[in-house]
């Protein structure tokens, strides 16, 4: 049994930023592992350490310098990584990214593809399913807890009214909750092994997939700042007629009631 791990780089969140004409200025050497991924790499091992799986793979499509992010992946355990290399800057949307990974994922054998249920740079949280309608796989989304038996998954899903338990055939496409799990740091021993693991790599080009203007969805046309949330009100005086207060100002400038 094999499962994949669809891994991305992205910008620290604790790295500053800053807005400037329009555009967002990130430092260009704080990129990670997404933590989403990290959750779907840390469940894929959790389930081979239980279960015997063959090998735990992840791929990542991202440019050269991407690959310090795949050595990552393969210290906290992943057998093998694969990096789908692209230009050195790109403007991929989660339907971008989910066509360039069915066009990878359409000729290989696999039996669970698992995802960070979203990115931490874009949180758009649409490529994992987006992938599964491409391949014509079964799928489930947000999942918080994972289990196998007879070589089929049982997931536990988040919904937004509770949880749900949801089981997942072989091939099928999982999507991984950061409240999960907490991905393992890798050690000394891992890090050191990671070093001779496989790294395969392949264009971007070579996937046979429409990279045209009319393949990305999304178009980001600006940056601006948070607007400043405006001084709250505060009210004085007997609590009925502050009430009469609160509900005019509703009334007649809130329009809410």
């Amino acid at each position: 049994m094999k499962i994949t791990v669809c891994i991305k780089q992205v910008p620290d969140v604790n790295a500053p930023i800053q807005i400037k004409d329009g555009q967002l200025i990130q430092d260009s050497n704080r990129k990670i592992l997404n933590a989403y991924d990290a959750s779907a790499v840390e469940a894929a091992l959790v389930l081979q350490e239980d279960h015997g799986i063959d090998q735990v793979e992840v791929v990542l499509i991202g440019p050269e310098k991407a690959k310090e992010t795949i050595r990552k992946a393969l210290a906290m355990g992943a057998d093998k990584g694969i990096h789908i290399i692209t230009e050195e800057e790109n403007s991929f949307d989660s339907f971008a990214y989910a066509q360039l990974l069915a066009g990878f994922f359409k000729d290989r054998e696999y039996d669970y593809i698992f995802c960070g249920k979203q990115s931490q740079d874009t949180d758009s949280g649409l490529t994992g399913s987006m992938l599964a309608e491409f391949l014509g796989l079964p799928y489930t989304t947000n999942a918080v807890g994972l289990e196998m038996a007879d070589g089929d998954l049982t997931a536990k899903r988040q919904g937004d009214s509770g949880q749900e338990i949801i089981e997942l055939p072989s091939p099928g496409v999982v999507t991984c909750s950061n409240d999960m799990n907490d991905p393992r740091i890798p050690s000394l021993k891992g890090i050191m092994q990671s070093k001779r693991k496989p790294v395969d790599t392949i264009s971007v080009t070579d996937l046979g997939v429409d990279l045209s203007e009319e393949s990305t969805k999304t178009i980001i046309n600006s940056y601006e700042e948070k607007p400043e949330r405006k001084a709250g009100e505060k009210f004085e005086g007997e609590p009925e007629e502050i009430a009469r207060k609160v509900a005019q100002l509703l009334d007649t400038e809130a329009n809410v009631i």
